[in-house]
Formats: structure tokens, sequence, C-alpha cells
């Protein structure tokens, strides 16, 4: 009793910590403004005006309880269009708050205002927010935290949390990131690599005039601290370690899972991890420069194209009597469990680690039986250049992206709106291809023989309240085969399989793990590979289905899904806000 009681009091004082920017609550409603402005900042040498919200780089945290009604009134003073999403938050029956352009909404316009309302239902745990209009998310991204109403269920079973530590990694380009994506889309080549990868903002000495830009977080010895961590990264996916430090993961996309120990972890942009480090390491009498400690994030390299290998490092700083310098020691070297950018096997193993909790308190879900299966193939595509344009992608051509070789195009208007209020002939369909157009070796063609040219609409895949959908992604050779980390919005999703080659329909099912699957948003599909992955589409609404690394995405490697409303009043969308934006 004493326990429970003393970690409800330390939530409550985490909480008060950590919403800097909470103006007026009721009992269960927690109320939030976001100003998106201009912020000149600084970084490797050189200033230039960034896009943040409420003049933070990165954003300021959100952190509220499970059961909370949110309201987040977010008011754009640039001239540009932008919108918010609530990364992994369920939006149930409340699309109108998830905030991707033109799927749930129209953008808010310069100097507009809308209020994002929704219910955080049934979660816990760490999430974040970003900008969803073109390549904003760049700058415009933070912490979403949703505290327990009840104790960790590894609190009695592992070490107690002394603190709670946000690690968000990002990047950074020298470079006006608009100039970047619209160079890109006007000559369909890559885009130019960011400059730098980030720890909370800050891309610390390994980078030109950065040493003082470092992030230094101190620890008490013997403590234990709960990291956590988010890749916020626009391109890359990241290992992460901490010099002589193992991590034990214990959540991950704001669920529990099994508690594991590992030497470092590997996270694609849009997952979350929690992971408890305790600062366990004997430190010398004479305390010399002994007591620091890297923490690296570094790529993990999958592609073939040009790409940011550089490493970001912080610093793990054990507190002592003796004070340390103000800067980081010179003679530090990244840490030894730190996997190589090519560690494919680590990322397999990590991911394959995962597992969910699956208690008595907090049930895994996963459907045991399925009413529909749809196979989507994922990659990278060649179009021929138009005529009288330059193209700047393989061999004069342009890059794309697709699923079952249908490129996403998004709509001049919000889809959720057309659906909702039953608009025809705006040149949206329900016909998303439920399995490929060909059928061929996925993994095993030669990539840049075979004709890559795709098809551009927007078709949309639509099922029935409830339905209990699979959902097999497979990896496809064209140009390069890659590690694409699939996010579903407005629902959690089961990983019930993985693997490497083609998905094979007659034994790969048969190895399904349907008893603790890990329960995420988004998905690493393994390169050169597949994972299967199960929900129930009990969230009506339309969704957006999305790689996110945000040149795929801008490349058409995405769809809507349209969850339909079922017969019962609860099991329907709430009507649109009389604040929605229009387009």
């Amino acid at each position: 009793m004493e326990g429970t009681l003393f970690y409800q009091l330390l939530l409550a004082a985490l909480f008060s910590l950590a919403i800097p920017i909470l103006c007026s609550s009721s009992s269960n409603t927690k109320h939030f403004n976001f100003n998106v402005e201009w912020k000149s900042v600084t970084r490797l040498c050189h200033t230039k005006p960034v896009l943040t919200v409420n003049g933070k780089f990165p954003g300021p945290t959100i952190a509220v309880y499970e059961g909370d009604d949110v309201e987040v009134t977010v008011t754009n003073s640039v001239a540009r269009n932008t919108t918010i999403h609530w990364h992994g938050v369920r939006q149930v029956r409340t699309g109108w708050a998830d905030g991707p352009a033109y799927i749930t909404q129209c953008p808010i316009g310069a100097g507009n205002t809308y209020t994002y309302k929704f219910t955080v239902l049934d979660q816990r745990g760490t999430l974040w927010w970003h900008a969803h209009f073109s390549w904003q998310r760049a700058s415009v991204y933070g912490a979403f935290i949703i505290h327990p109403t009840t104790p960790f269920p590894f609190h009695f079973s592992l070490p107690p949390i002394h603190a709670h530590i946000p690690l968000i990694f990002g990047e950074w380009w020298n470079r006006d990131i608009e100039v970047v994506e619209r160079e890109m889309n006007l000559f369909g080549g890559g885009p130019n690599s960011s400059d730098a990868y980030t720890i909370n903002g800050l891309p610390g000495p390994f980078y030109p005039c950065s040493t003082k830009d470092t992030f230094i977080q101190t620890v008490e010895p013997g403590k234990t601290y709960l990291l956590r961590i988010i890749n916020a990264a626009l391109n890359d996916e990241l290992f992460f370690a901490v010099a002589n430090h193992s991590l034990t993961v214990v959540e991950i996309d704001a669920v529990y899972t099994k508690p594991f120990t590992t030497t470092a972890i590997m996270l694609t942009p849009g997952q979350t991890t929690n992971v408890l480090l305790t600062a366990d390491q004997i430190i010398p009498q004479d305390h010399s420069t002994e007591g620091v400690f890297v923490m690296a994030a570094r790529p993990y390299l999958t592609s073939i194209f040009p790409f940011n290998n550089s490493t970001t490092i912080a610093f793990l700083k054990y507190q002592t009597n003796k004070p340390y310098p103000t800067m980081p020691p010179h003679n530090y070297t990244l840490p030894l469990n730190l996997p190589a950018m090519e560690d494919t096997p680590f990322a397999t193993q990590f991911s394959n680690s995962l597992r969910s909790l699956a208690s008595q308190d907090y049930p895994c879900r996963v459907p045991t039986k399925i009413d529909k299966r749809v196979f989507i193939t994922i990659g990278l595509n060649l179009q021929d250049c138009p005529q009288n344009q330059t193209c700047q992608g393989f061999r004069g051509k342009r890059f794309y992206a697709s699923m079952n070789n249908q490129s996403f195009v998004r709509p001049s208007f919000s889809i959720l709106e057309s659906h909702y209020r039953k608009f025809k002939n705006n040149g949206i369909s329900s016909d998303f291809p439920e399995k490929p157009p060909y059928v061929f070796n996925y993994t095993g063609v030669n990539p840049v023989t075979e004709n890559m040219n795709t098809v551009f609409g927007t078709k949309l895949l639509q099922v029935s309240f409830g339905t209990r959908l699979e959902i097999v992604l497979q990896d496809t050779n064209f140009l390069n085969p890659e590690n694409h980390p699939i996010h579903v919005h407005g629902h959690n999703f089961f990983i019930v399989g993985r693997g490497f080659g083609n998905f094979d329909d007659d034994k790969d099912p048969v190895e399904y793990n349907v008893v603790d699957p890990p329960e995420r948003n988004t998905v690493g599909v393994p390169v050169g590979g597949w994972a299967a992955i199960r929900l129930i589409a009990d969230n009506p609404g339309v969704w957006f289905v999305h790689c996110h690394l945000e040149e795929h995405t801008s490349w058409g490697l995405a769809m809507g899904f349209i969850v339909k409303s079922g017969k019962e009043p609860s099991q329907c969308l709430l009507p649109p806000p009389s604040d929605l934006p229009p387009c």
C-alpha cells in the first residue's frame, strides 16, 4: 500500500514538472496552446530560421494521464499551411484530430487557429507529436507522454525509477528543408541528406562548432532511470547505445513489453522505446576523468542511396562530490556496444526479442482468426522522364514509390470530410488492390531492368467496422530492398510474423506468434523481407497508412484506409468540429 501511494505521489510530481505549456485544466481535461512560429536557430556554424512550436526546438512536451480529454489549440503564425499529428494516439472516433493534411483535415492556413480535441483511451507510455504537412516535421516535433493511473507492471520486479529522461532523435539540415523537398519533387532525384543527427535538438561534438551544443544528462550512482526514446528523424532508422551500460526494454509505442536486457536498441522513424538504465558503474576514488559515458545514435543502413553516415553523441555524467568541467572531456570514443551501421543481424535479433506483456491486467488482444487478408508489395519505382523535362533519378528517370504498384496522390481536399459527407465524383475510389497486380519473385528480380513504372491515384482500402484484418507487407527488390517503417494511423496492430525473402502463404502463417506478439503503431518491414500485421478495424474514419521515411511518403508509398461506421452509435465517427479548417 505504501509503495503504491509513493508511486502515485511520484507520478504526480513528474507530471507537474513535465507540462510547461499547460494553461488550464478541469478534473480530466487538459488544455494546451501551440503557436507555430519561426525561430532563429544556430547549429553547425549555420544560423537559419526554423519552424517551431512556441519557439522551441524540439517542441514542448505534452504530458497527460490515461483517460484524459485533451485540447490543443494550434495557432498558425507563419505564411505556410500546417497541421499537427499526435503520433500513436488512436483517436477513437475523433479522426478529425488526427492531423495528416488532406487525409483527415485541410491544413491550418496562415493566421488561423484549430483546436484538436481527443481523449486518450486505454493507452499509457511514450508517444510523440509532429507536423504532418510537407516536410515540416524536420523541426516541428515533441514528446507526448501518457502517465498511467496505476503503477508500472514492472514496478516491483525491477529497480525503482528515480527519474524519467526523454531522448528525442532528430536531424539537422544546414539548408532550408523546404528547398531540399522542393528540389527533390521538381527533379525526381533523391533528396540531400541531413548534415547532422541530434539528441534533444543538439548534434554533439562530432560535428563542426557543436561541442557546446551537446546534451549532457547527470545521473546519481546506483539510481535507475527511465529513458523515453523517440526517433523523430525524417529519413533514418537509428541504433542507440550507452557506453558500458545495458538497457532493459519495458515498453514500445506506448505498450508494455516483457522486459528484456540488451546492449543497444534500434528504432525506425516514428517508433518509441522506453528502457531502464541503472547507473551501476564504479567510479574511481580520484574521480579523474571517469564517470562520463557516451550515449550515441547512428543510422541503421539498408539503402544504397546517399545518406548521412555520421553519428550524434551525448553524455551520461555521474554526479560526484568533485565538480566536472562544464564541457565534456576530449578523450571520448564511441560505445563498443553500438552496432555497426549495416548490422541487420542485430536489428533482427532486437525486433524478434520484443513481446507483448500479455498479462491479466494488460492482455494481448491479437486476433487469432481473420476475416480478410490483404497482401501489399512496397518499394521504390523508376518513372520515365516526361518529355522536355530534366530528371535526376537513376538513368535520367524519376524516383517514385508505391504499394501494390499504386503511388498515392493526396487530393486538394480532406478525404475524411468527403467520406463523412458522402461526396461523389471526386477522383477517390475505394478499390485499392488487395493483392499485387502481378505475381513475381518480389525479392529476386533484377533491381533495375524490370519495368517499374507505377500508377498514380487516390485509391482507398475499405473495410467494415470490426473486421479482423491481416496485412502482409512485402518488400521488393526494385531499385533497392530496404527496411521500410510503415505507420498505421488510428489503430495499433500486432506483428504476428516477420521474415526474409518472399512471404509463403502455406508455410509462414504456421509460424505466426498469436500468443504475445509485439503491439505497435509503426513496423519496420525487414530489408528484402516481409512483415505480417493483424488488427481489429474498430475505429471508424479515414486513416493514413504510409512509410515513415518522409522521402518515400512524398514519392507515394502510402494508401488511405477507410473503416466504415458500425451499427451502434458508439461505433460511428463523431461529427466534425465547428472550427475544422476549410480547404
